[in-house]
């Protein structure tokens, strides 16, 4: 018996069932053309800066709904949908607009035009503008454009190194769901105007790549080479805190010559560190702790450990109204499960390597025939690596349908083993299909049609008259909360960010202590 099938046999049906998600997925809200909505985010869904379920992630048009964490993939996915209905009812009363469905964005104005999201007067609130716009300064405001599904996850008794042992192999088998997930092989070319890239040109309104999964996972999605210095390790908290620490309180010189503020005064950015914040380090997956108000994200996963993880991988399915299926979260269920069970050694740089290799090919492309990634120096085919992994997943999907007396695992796995044998059915595949057969190959014609009709299916679901009413409470709850953060406020906004960014808010009590 091996030692994953071990660790599998030994985990009780409570903490199988103790499982538990949550969804956050942005959108860009467009207009009927296909362009990008200049317009504030609508009043009617309250206040982006205290709402529980709708935001704003980088830009004013661009929002993030959030679920609450759910026992259930149904009932997460009823809370999304619930969530979607509302927001849409709210757009549709303010004016022609739509949730864009791709990843990648709809037609872009100019880079300086783009909105950073507002979240009103206070200092946190302040906070969030200026940390968007050093996003602007660093890398520009169309990258920040792209719109994806994060997926939170947890399992009870699960510690600090397991989580770690998790993202290991998460990140060394990520390539299996940028293959069967990803969802966005082309994209309008406004969103590259003025860039070096190595896209290929379909017809006058496109660029793709032909075998490409997910461009937004890719070399024109979120990359940095200011973070590509970045030499981090998931061997364990310690480490892993140590890297990131760094990377938050060191200068960095181009980051530096931006400056805080610019000579009017207005503020460029929060810090000329390599990292303003935690949330600016990119990766596919990142460990999690819910934070105290005003607590720092390092701070609290170095006081208390880890709480779940955040997948952050997942295109937009522009085929799906919500964005993604229940059989797909299945899917990661599974794929998270067989993670924390399998064996996990200690990643090194030339792993590092050659995962980041693997990811920038899987997104590129993913559905070449014969296609090899690296594993341990050696060059290994996808499918022949996806097959291993998916034969890993039958007793795991197996074990979670007979806690939940459901065959929903067992399906997800036998759907993902499909579709590896036929990258046709891919998403990503048809997409491309679907732009070739109905709309010229215009990226813009296919995603604004996708759109039009995700909008019109939400619209015609039924919806209690007692959930408006919840969520029209929700929203004037949180323009409350709001005042009163702002009426709260007596420090001056440069002592309030001097004061966060500072590096003694990232060291757990212990450690200030003894300094």
């Amino acid at each position: 018996m091996t030692g994953s099938q071990q660790r599998l046999d030994d985990l009780s049906p409570a903490r199988l069932t103790g499982i538990r998600r949550g969804i956050e997925k942005e959108s860009l809200r467009a207009l009927a053309d296909g362009g990008l909505a200049l317009t504030p985010h609508p009043a009617a869904l309250g206040s982006a800066l205290t709402h529980p379920h709708v935001t704003t992630d980088y830009s004013e048009s661009q929002l993030e709904l959030i679920t609450g964490v759910h026992a259930g993939v149904e009932e997460c996915l009823a809370e999304l949908t619930q969530i979607h209905q509302f927001t849409y009812r709210a757009m549709r009363d303010a004016g022609d607009e739509m949730l864009w469905v791709s990843s990648m964005p709809c037609g872009l104005p100019p880079d300086e035009t783009i909105p950073i999201g507002r979240y009103g007067t206070s200092n946190v609130g302040r906070a969030k503008s200026v940390y968007r716009m050093g996003l602007a300064h660093r890398y520009g405001r169309r990258m920040q454009t792209i719109s994806g599904i994060h997926y939170n996850w947890s399992m009870p008794e699960v510690s600090s190194s397991q989580y770690f042992a998790l993202i290991r192999n998460f990140r060394r088998h990520a390539f299996l769901l940028l293959y069967l997930l990803g969802a966005s092989p082309a994209v309008c070319p406004t969103f590259v105007a003025g860039r070096q890239h190595e896209l290929q040109t379909l017809g006058e309104h496109a660029l793709y790549m032909p075998h490409g999964t997910s461009l937004r996972m890719g070399r024109l999605g979120y990359q940095s080479d200011a973070q590509a210095s970045l030499a981090v390790s998931y061997n364990g908290l310690e480490g892993y805190a140590a890297s990131l620490h760094e990377a938050l309180v060191k200068p960095y010189p181009a980051y530096e010559a931006v400056g805080i503020r610019n000579p009017g005064g207005d503020y460029n950015q929060l810090a000329t560190t390599l990292l303003q914040i935690e949330n600016e380090f990119y990766g596919t997956i990142r460990p999690k702790r819910v934070i105290f108000p005003g607590e720092r994200p390092l701070h609290a996963l170095r006081e208390r450990g880890v709480e779940y993880v955040e997948v952050r991988l997942l295109d937009l399915d522009p085929f799906e109204p919500i964005g993604i299926t229940a059989q797909s979260l299945r899917l990661l269920d599974v794929f998270l499960l067989h993670c924390l069970l399998a064996d996990s050694p200690d990643d090194t740089p030339a792993e590092i390597a050659e995962l980041k290799n693997n990811q920038h090919l899987t997104a590129a492309r993913g559905r070449e025939s014969g296609l090899s990634l690296l594993r341990n120096g050696r060059e290994v085919k996808l499918v022949d690596w996806g097959l291993e992994l998916i034969d890993a997943f039958g007793p795991i999907a197996r074990r979670l349908d007979a806690v939940h007396g459901t065959q929903d695992y067992t399906a997800a796995v036998q759907a993902a083993r499909a579709a590896l044998g036929n990258p046709d059915s891919l998403a990503s595949a048809r997409v491309l299909a679907r732009m070739a057969s109905q709309h010229g190959n215009s990226f813009i014609s296919f995603t604004r049609a996708q759109s039009l009709q995700a909008r019109d299916a939400l619209c015609a679901l039924p919806f209690a008259p007692a959930l408006q009413a919840r969520f029209e409470a929700m929203a004037a709850q949180s323009l409350r909360d709001q005042q009163a953060i702002e009426a709260s406020d007596s420090l001056p906004f440069e002592l309030y960010r001097q004061q966060y960014v500072s590096p003694e808010r990232l060291v757990p009590r212990r450690e200030a202590a003894v300094a």
